[in-house]
């Protein structure tokens, strides 16, 4: 009976330990927002690519064109709609990716900072594919 009151006393405990968060991955993610646009091999050449007012960028230059180094913050930026620019197709993702848990992620400046989970796994799968 003690070691059953012992365990009944610790369960309120083992409800504040955070869950182990789910594997996202990156390229589903892109299959199932990004590629419609910008093409399974994120080429700028998806089904719809066509009838856009302006062409889907290539996604797999985004290095070459930053100078050799991945621009994460910029990406990701860009994916979230922060930095929505003169791109009126592009969706805004933010909301949509920022649905699940948060992870803590060095974007580039040494500093962890609370990441949406989903939103990183797709700009990581983008810098994965870099030509």
């Amino acid at each position: 009976l003690r070691h059953l009151i012992a365990i009944v006393g610790f369960l309120p405990l083992a409800a504040c330990v955070p869950a182990e968060p789910e594997e996202v991955s990156g390229k589903d993610l892109f299959g199932q927002y990004c590629a419609t646009c910008h093409g399974d091999g994120a080429k700028g050449d998806g089904p719809i690519a066509g009838d856009l007012p302006k062409a889907p960028a290539d996604l797999t230059t985004i290095t070459a064109r930053n100078g050799g180094a991945f621009p994460m913050i910029a990406v990701m930026s860009k994916i979230d709609g922060y930095t929505k620019g003169d791109d009126a197709a592009m969706p805004e993702l933010g909301v949509t990716l920022s649905d699940g848990p948060m992870v803590l992620a060095d974007l580039g400046d040494g500093t962890e900072t609370p990441t949406p989970a989903r939103l990183l796994a797709l700009a990581e799968y983008l810098k994965s594919i870099q030509e």
